[in-house]
């Protein structure tokens, strides 16, 4: 299913160009974005802008992303968080309901749904039926992804691999893979993961070149690093 199907960068909307976002070149240059499959992949080095853009379209599409109370910034930006405002999204049949995974906030979800479920146990049924903070880490995720994308929506997960052992990322892999085909999900995924972009008729956007463009699997910077590191890790590893 595919419920989000482009979004347009609108560089004469950007308020500035001398602070991030808006001063990288790979976003004041790429038009648009197409999504024509059911999981689409953002893959780059860090500091390509890969989740500054998840964070956007999820602003945009109107999905909520739970925030940490903590918010001091030693030099804080004031557009940090504003490129939604610099995007336009086409549906292909009007907005739905998703929802934002991110790693470093998941941890402060998991303790807030402990202290509602205090008062309200039945809330775990939707996060698999047990507290998630009394599972490990990883455990935890793959309750909450199990659960979660039974929901027909649009998904966006920002390096979701944080916490997984390779098998739980095959395992959320073929979670993936099984929920798209039920036809009532779509994703769309910023990850650092050599495994999880292996997924079948998946879409990858590559952030490491001038602008964001399509690429094959075994074309990314990621499949090539793994390949040759597990054939020849001597040659990566400094002796000196």
């Amino acid at each position: 299913m595919i419920y989000l199907k482009k979004v347009r960068l609108l560089p004469e909307k950007f308020p500035v160009l001398d602070h991030y976002p808006f001063n990288m070149k790979i976003f004041q240059d790429t038009e648009a974005i197409s999504f024509n499959t059911p999981i689409t992949f953002f893959m780059g080095e860090n500091g390509t802008g890969k989740s500054t853009l998840l964070r956007a379209l999820a602003h945009g599409c109107g999905i909520h992303i739970w925030q940490s109370e903590f918010s001091l910034r030693y030099e804080p930006n004031p557009y940090e968080n504003d490129l939604y405002k610099a995007i336009s999204v086409e549906w292909a049949d009007g907005p739905v309901t998703g929802s934002f995974f991110g790693s470093q906030i998941f941890s402060h979800f998991a303790k807030n749904l402990e202290e509602w479920a205090v008062n309200d146990a039945a809330m775990l049924n939707y996060f698999g039926g047990k507290s998630l903070i009394t599972q490990s880490h990883g455990q935890s995720l793959m309750s909450y992804f199990s659960s979660r994308y039974r929901i027909k929506g649009l998904y966006f997960l920002d390096e979701p691999e944080t916490a997984l052992s390779p098998s739980s990322l095959v395992e959320l892999l073929n979670l993936l893979i099984k929920t798209a085909r039920l036809g009532h999900a779509q994703f769309i995924i910023a990850t650092h993961s050599p495994l999880l972009p292996a997924c079948p008729g998946a879409r990858i956007y590559s952030f490491d070149g001038p602008i964001i463009a399509p690429i094959r699997y075994k074309d990314t910077s990621y499949y090539h690093l793994y390949k040759n590191f597990m054939n020849h890790p001597e040659e990566f590893i400094d002796n000196e």
